[in-house]
């Protein structure tokens, strides 16, 4: 479908509108207090003195100059984001008055302005079943504003997701340690292994958009329904309670076995839907980053 670019332009400048008055001062401290100077950067090689962390001998250069040597790091002063935004068939979907795309979207945005605001770069890969399009770190706010206009003029498709692949691509491209959102709904197998090992070289938030008919169905009769993904048409009988409870309660069971598998992995969860304000949850993950960082400090 040909994309309409004065109605992708509206859109564009409605989120940036939106975004930019919930970036308050508040939001923007709670990001850098949380974020800047996670990271560490390889500075120099220097000689060994009586004091140093053993852990920090350079093994080669010890080897090649026959005296001991140490690896010397600096902190970072600036970080990368990334944001990995799924845009597969699933996304399109919406029960109110704005999209899973939609949703994704505005979060990017607001993350990434809080991003620029403290001078880090961002990119973005946006994926399905394949790499759809990946925008290499820049900085400013007109990096901001593409990255934007690519998740919505990604439109509507009939793609599957592929997670796995998607992290595959990003650590074949992003060397160095970056924080990355995953931005998804997170309808998909076979990317644990693949995550857990993404997250260990990286400080990775997963942001999983949902949509409240993904958890509970309405009583409203036999209603056909298709999958996004695939096209698959399915007759349900949403009249009957004992399906309505056996949705609800699968759709509970996979949203917590999600949440139990991130928090075991060690990746913190922003959990959003698209029928509800999103300003609190985001400062709630950043003020609960900064105790824990307090507390380990």
């Amino acid at each position: 479908m040909p994309i309409d670019t004065a109605k992708l332009m509206a859109q564009v400048a409605g989120i940036r509108i939106l975004t930019s008055r919930l970036l308050d001062d508040r939001l923007s401290g709670d990001y850098q207090s949380v974020f800047k100077g996670q990271g560490i950067e390889f500075d120099e090689v220097r000689p060994y003195i009586p004091g140093d962390d053993v852990r920090a001998i350079d093994w080669n250069v010890t080897a090649r100059t026959g005296q001991p040597h140490v690896k010397r790091f600096a902190e970072e002063r600036e970080l990368t984001v990334v944001f990995l935004v799924d845009v597969s068939g699933s996304q399109v979907f919406g029960s109110g008055s704005r999209t899973k795309a939609e949703l994704a979207a505005e979060i990017t945005c607001l993350l990434a302005l809080t991003a620029i605001r403290n001078q880090d770069k961002i990119g973005c890969v946006l994926f399905s079943d394949r790499i759809v399009k990946a925008i290499p770190p820049r900085k400013g706010r007109r990096a901001v504003m593409r990255l934007v206009r690519e998740v919505l003029a990604a439109g509507e498709t009939r793609d599957r997701t592929d997670i796995a692949g998607a992290i595959r691509f990003l650590s074949r491209v992003q060397k160095r340690r970056a924080v990355v959102f995953l931005v998804s709904d997170f309808q998909d197998e076979g990317y644990d292994r693949a995550l857990r090992a993404f997250a260990r070289r990286h400080d990775v938030i997963a942001c999983r958009i949902a949509d409240p008919r993904e958890a509970e169905l309405p009583d409203v009769g036999l209603v056909q329904m298709q999958d996004p993904e695939t096209g698959e048409l399915l007759l349900v009988d949403t009249a009957s309670r004992a399906v309505r409870g056996a949705f609800a309660e699968q759709a509970r069971s996979d949203a917590e076995t999600l949440r139990r598998n991130l928090r075991r992995w060690g990746i913190d969860t922003l959990d959003l839907a698209t029928d509800r304000p999103y300003i609190d949850d985001v400062r709630a993950l950043f003020q609960h980053r900064r105790a824990r960082a307090r507390r380990s400090a």
